[in-house]
């Protein structure tokens, strides 16, 4: 018994030598257990970071929270205004005037990470976009996520926009442990829209053992980011993984977190709370956007692709997909349920302060 207990020491304390070489270069990361908060690997967890379409989890929580208040349900309209229609890509492209069930909303913004649906929910929902950011830092300030802040429901990048891996963290339990009913938006593996097909940016949902969730983000100054979320058994782990330099980089990180921490038990870790900061430099967010859109940069990640442009994985951890993905239909219309009773602009055009963001051309595929 001895042996294989000192055994199992080695193998653990292998596994952390190797990853703490693996991540020296790479951007925060934090693995913890859901149920109990505890975290079982960390390094910059409190270092700001521009969190791109990560945001859009906190959109969903602020709609959740909603739909508890009993201002909405999942039926209820989202309204695409002028306003949602002219945000850049990622993007559904509905029409001004028309409007979607708040349920199909939300199955958009976790598959497609579409920033007009993103936006038309934080005005369907809050009565404006700057009623519902407030709405936003308002919940983060009560979730204890003491390094964030948000100007926008999308993500698109905002040097006003930012948090950091302990926060995002927190974000993830309070929408795992409050909404549990929800947890599907979260592990949707594709969504069909009339003709147009859309899946997941998060390639570990049915290619990694027990992946449930959550949400990629992407826009040049942040890297590459995901929050994956797995469950075996009763234990659901979830990886923070940020400014790392392409897709597959990101799901090969995040599935060796989550694999090892199955491994781990976490009764003696630190918890989510007790947690300290210990980067000296964690005000300061780090600007990705030489090192991810060079050229040099774009050139290198066409190398992870196939002839057939698919994503080539090297970890064993992340299975090819035998089957066709899982698709769920979303869609225009439907939406007979009550409307938000929250003070809306009448009439009278207000202007909508608007971060800076930068050349069209250079944001037409961020925001996954």
């Amino acid at each position: 018994m001895r042996s294989w207990h000192s055994g199992k020491l080695f193998i653990a304390a292998a596994f952390m030598l190797a990853l703490s070489s693996m991540h020296a270069l790479a951007g925060p990361y934090l693995l913890f257990d859901v149920g109990s908060g505890r975290v079982l690997a960390e390094e910059d967890a409190f270092k700001r970071w521009y969190p791109a379409s990560l945001t859009k989890l906190m959109t969903a929580y602020v709609a959740f929270q909603a739909v508890r208040n009993g201002e909405m349900q999942m039926n209820s309209p989202v309204r695409i205004s002028q306003n949602a229609a002219k945000e850049p890509p990622s993007k559904m492209g509905y029409k001004p005037g028309s409007a979607l069930t708040l349920d199909n909303a939300l199955k958009i913004i976790m598959v497609k990470s579409a920033n007009d649906i993103a936006t038309a929910i934080a005005e369907s929902v809050g009565g404006s976009e700057q009623a519902f950011v407030a709405r936003m830092n308002a919940y983060a300030e009560r979730l204890g996520m003491t390094g964030t802040h948000y100007v926008n429901a999308h993500g698109l990048h905002s040097t006003g926009q930012y948090s950091t891996a302990r926060d995002l963290a927190l974000l993830v339990r309070a929408i795992r442990t409050e909404f549990p009913a929800y947890a599907g938006y979260f592990s949707i593996e594709g969504v069909r829209d009339g003709e147009r097909e859309f899946t997941n940016y998060n390639y570990l949902i049915g290619r990694f053992q027990g992946a449930d969730g959550m949400k990629t983000g992407y826009v040049c100054a942040s890297g590459f980011n995901l929050i994956a979320t797995a469950t075996r058994g009763r234990r659901t782990l979830a990886a923070i993984v940020l400014g790392t330099r392409s897709q597959v980089e990101r799901a090969e990180r995040a599935a060796d977190l989550l694999a090892q921490g199955f491994e781990k038990r976490s009764f003696a870790a630190q918890t989510l709370a007790s947690l300290r900061p210990s980067s000296p430099d964690r005000h300061v967010a780090t600007d990705m956007r030489p090192e991810i859109c060079s050229a040099e940069a774009v050139a290198k990640r066409r190398e992870h692709r196939d002839e057939q442009g698919r994503l080539v994985f090297g970890s064993p951890l992340i299975r090819p997909m035998t089957r066709e993905p899982q698709i769920v239909a979303v869609g225009l219309g439907g939406a007979d349920g009550p409307e938000s009773t929250a003070p809306r602009y009448a009439d009278v055009p207000i202007p909508t302060p608007r971060p800076p963001y930068p050349a069209r051309q250079a944001v037409a595929s961020e925001g996954d």
